[in-house]
């Protein structure tokens, strides 16, 4: 209830409680209360772990804003005037001097007016000002796909690697064991069961190194993707490559993103150059003014109109300095172009050498493992009769357990130099 003082209501705290009154209202209504945010979800893809690690970029936090200033640049350059009117008051009297009663009233209205070619010239900057907004963000989501690739392969070979160090040091237990039992039987010596104890140690040693860059690779990428420290132990991902068809036998040219990008920035700087060219001296100005007026005291105001005309004079070195800087823009990514254009083409030919390359290494690599497991199976069993030694029984272990990491491996680098060629051709995750 607010108290009223001398039938007048104290107005300051009337204000103070309807505000407060739309405040707690505005908490009472069901879902007024900013909700907690949601956990990072998982990235158990490569383009789910892009688009989160997308998603904390300075670029695509600033694209809303980047893409208002764009817009705003083309509505203004749709206005009938160059610029912001203004309006104006003037008075003049003689009150302070002679007296006689002599006044005068003016008030006016004044707007910039565009040059000749102005407007259109604005309005085309206007235009690549939008379409370099976009062509940013694609050539920014190209480079933060090349960090993510890295990342996400470097996990994946991590993740290899301690796979294959858990069936090591579970085989080398499994011969510690056979061993133990025939030495046990009188069949083996001591220093058989001496190396076996080695290799088992020998296969832990390399587990535990392995379980530390793989510790090492989820943190790097659960840094990317902005996942927690303890949601980074839960990361899954999958080692499935990334599609590459004959449509991606091509580079696609201009519609690279690096190169899109430098495409518009040196056709926006060209553009601003043009626009300079034609602003080479302020906008003229012209204005209307109302004028009421009276000669001495007691006589009638009279009223009149008057217009008037600015014409700014040439800004001569000032106009000379914009425009040089513009064209010395647009020459330098003119031939930063060139240069980025050569590099892609050198990169996407190595990238499907090397796609070449990792495909013969699988090849011979998946012979070499065949064959090891075969030598190594007639071993186990000449070993378990008794026809070879321990040494002999631990090299073929060794060699099949290396063919068979040598051959995962190269799955695993042909997925990346595929990714690689991806991205050489200017394609996100997919």
């Amino acid at each position: 209830m607010f108290q009223f003082v001398r039938g007048r209501a104290s107005a300051p705290w009337l204000i103070v409680g309807l505000l407060f009154l739309a405040h707690a209202s505005a908490w009472a209504q069901p879902g007024a209360m900013p909700a907690p945010p949601s956990p990072t979800p998982v990235a158990r893809t490569m383009p789910q772990a892009f688009e989160a690690a997308w998603a904390a970029q300075p670029p695509a936090a600033s694209r809303s804003s980047r893409t208002d200033a764009a817009l705003a640049a083309q509505r203004a350059a749709a206005t009938w005037t160059a610029g912001p009117p203004a309006a104006g008051i003037a008075a003049r009297t003689d009150r302070i001097g002679s007296g006689g009663g002599e006044s005068q009233f003016d008030i006016g209205l004044f707007a910039p007016i565009w040059l000749p070619g102005e407007r259109e010239r604005s309005a085309r900057l206007g235009d690549t000002q939008l379409a370099a907004v976009d062509a940013r963000i694609a050539a920014a989501r190209l480079r933060l796909a090349a960090v993510v690739r890295d990342s996400w392969w470097t996990l994946q070979r991590a993740e290899l690697e301690r796979a294959l160090a858990i069936d090591r040091v579970e085989s080398a237990r499994a011969l510690n064991a056979d061993v133990l039992k025939r030495l046990r039987a009188g069949e083996l010596s001591r220093a058989d069961h001496f190396q076996a104890e080695g290799a088992v140690a020998q296969a832990e040693v390399a587990l535990a190194e392995s379980e530390a860059t793989r510790s090492t690779a989820r943190q790097a990428l659960a840094a990317l993707v902005g996942t927690t420290t303890r949601t980074s132990t839960e990361l899954s991902p999958g080692s499935e490559p990334e599609p590459l068809d004959g449509r991606q036998a091509e580079a696609p040219d201009t519609r690279h993103p690096a190169l899109a990008e430098l495409l518009l920035l040196s056709e926006q700087s060209r553009r601003v150059a043009d626009l300079a060219s034609v602003q080479r001296r302020a906008n003229p100005e012209v204005g209307v003014t109302a004028v009421t007026e009276r000669g001495a005291f007691g006589e009638r105001y009279a009223n009149s109109l008057m217009l008037s005309v600015l014409l700014p004079l040439d800004a001569g070195p000032r106009a000379d300095n914009r425009i040089a800087t513009a064209r010395a823009e647009s020459d330098e990514l003119d031939a930063q172009l060139v240069v980025e254009r050569n590099r892609i083409a050198a990169e996407t030919e190595a990238s499907r050498a090397r796609l070449a390359a990792a495909r013969e290494r699988l090849a011979a690599a998946e012979r070499r493992a065949v064959l090891a497991r075969d030598v190594r199976g007639f071993v186990e069993k000449s070993f378990r009769l008794g026809e070879s030694d321990l040494p002999t029984r631990l090299r073929v272990e060794i060699e099949a357990v290396e063919a068979q990491r040598q051959a995962a491996v190269a799955r695993i680098a042909i997925a990346g130099a595929v990714s690689a060629l991806r991205q050489a051709l200017g394609l996100l995750p997919e």
